[in-house]
């Protein structure tokens, strides 16, 4: 059986009980934190994994990261500096970077995956702290609640994982701090983003008290203090920073530079940990998957990367002047063929997060002349050029009796422990405009249940 098999059999169980999508959601307005993110969008069906297919996905974006973090060595001689730059940072970026690099790359990471028949494909690969669906793991508890849910998850051996647990064991892991030290954690965003983040944040700690005993409070960089060797927050010496900060800011907001190197400074000393190091940035980048899913490098991976790139990555390529291998092995011009097969492309700028600049060849929008417009003034190395994935479309149940077609982005978590849950977003196939399956756009939250047998 696979995971479309099982969500087929459990909504065949939802017709035959009358079970309405609405109930099937359980109490999921009772958790604060999650409706301070999600504002309601819910849809009322988890996604499903069966065990072989669960296995192997965490197996290939372990070796997917294990490529990803070796590029610098591999391509750059190991100066990650360089490699920032490669990957389409500013100076003031890759000054950062390269600041915040730690002995080990974060192993906090969550790749966004479509799937396809017989697997998945792996369309952006995020690194570090500020990933958003951290809290998504409430959902999928508020539905097992529901007797039909709770019955079918026993009947298949389902469970989920909660990623917010495997989050803070991987920050405590990766930072050295012990837990049962009583430390306290900031979890710190930009001052451009705090406005409309900050109530989450607030909610978010509050919930780290409650449910895990671990002291936290949210700020932005302007709100911490510096002196007697140490950070402050509130009067509060600061043990670790959870940084939800990016270094997209500092090409949108250069002048952040200003409260984010203080922070950095005081990292160097040694006088506060963060989590996570803004080295994960470069790795998460566009142009770090284009690099690792060109033909050309394939040569430089294990034979176990090898196998496990050639399943997950669509053909993707930094967009520049010059020749291109497809996957066929024709050499081709990458701006002309760019050019000339708009809707088989997805265009992305390499840093920008959340769909921010993608651009869909597909999109009835889109017509030729801004497709080549938008090509011809993206060959700076800031840009990609992938192939459009097209998935089948997940069916939801409506109140009305009838199912639904979303396309679903699978955003799967890889902590310290490996797999670290699921965070579905998905758009309703006609009422999609963009093709783009962002929070930022629209999109509902879906829960994932993965089977253990």
């Amino acid at each position: 059986m696979t995971g479309n098999e099982l969500a087929t059999a459990y909504l065949d169980l939802v017709r035959r009980n009358g079970d309405r999508p609405s109930a099937l959601l359980g109490p999921i307005a009772e958790v604060k934190e999650l409706e301070a993110f999600f504002k309601g969008r819910y849809l009322p069906c988890p996604m499903f994994l069966t065990a072989p297919e669960h296995a192997q996905l965490t197996q290939d974006l372990t070796n997917l990261r294990s490529a990803l973090v070796s590029l610098p060595d591999r391509l750059f001689g190991g100066d990650l500096a360089a490699f920032a730059r490669a990957v389409g940072m500013t100076e003031p970026q890759a000054d950062m970077a390269a600041r915040g690099r730690a002995a080990e790359v974060t192993r906090f990471a969550r790749a966004d995956v479509l799937a396809v028949p017989g697997g998945f494909k792996v369309v952006e690969f995020n690194m570090g702290s500020a990933l958003g669906g951290l809290d998504i793991a409430e959902l999928a508890r508020a539905m097992v609640r529901h007797p039909t849910l709770a019955g079918f998850a026993a009947d298949h051996g389902l469970e989920f994982t909660d990623t917010r647990v495997e989050v803070l064991h991987t920050m405590f892991a990766e930072t050295g701090v012990a837990q049962d030290t009583d430390p306290f954690v900031a979890i710190v965003d930009s001052p451009g983003s705090f406005a409309g983040l900050g109530e989450y944040l607030q909610r978010a700690a509050e919930t780290w008290d409650e449910k895990y005993g671990i002291r936290a409070g949210a700020c932005h960089l302007g709100d911490l203090e510096y002196r007697d060797g140490a950070v402050w927050l509130r009067g509060q010496r600061v043990d670790v920073v959870y940084r939800t900060f990016i270094l997209e800011n500092l090409v949108t907001r250069p002048h952040e530079i200003e409260v984010m190197a203080p922070l950095m400074a005081a990292a160097e000393r040694g006088e506060v940990r963060v989590f996570t190091p803004l080295d994960a940035e470069a790795f998460a980048s566009k142009n770090a998957l284009a690099m690792v899913a060109d033909g050309a490098n394939r040569a430089l991976f294990t034979p176990e990367e090898q196998v496990s790139l050639g399943r997950l990555l669509p053909w993707t390529r930094i967009l520049a002047d010059g020749e291109a291998t497809l996957e066929t092995g024709e050499t081709v011009d990458l701006v002309e063929y760019a050019l000339k097969n708009r809707g088989d492309l997805v265009l992305k700028p390499t840093l920008m997060h959340g769909g921010i600049g993608v651009v869909l060849g597909s999109d009835p929008h889109v017509t030729q002349e801004y497709w080549e417009q938008q090509i011809r003034q993206s060959l700076d190395g800031t840009f990609t050029v992938q192939r459009l994935i097209r998935p089948e479309p997940d069916y939801f149940p409506t109140e009305d009796g009838e199912l639904d077609p979303y396309t679903v982005m699978w955003g799967v978590f890889t902590v310290t422990r490996g797999y670290g849950g699921m965070f579905g977003r998905a758009t309703r196939n006609t009422g999609s405009t963009t093709g783009v399956i962002s929070m930022a756009t629209g999109a509902m939250a879906v829960a994932c249940l993965h089977a253990t047998r």
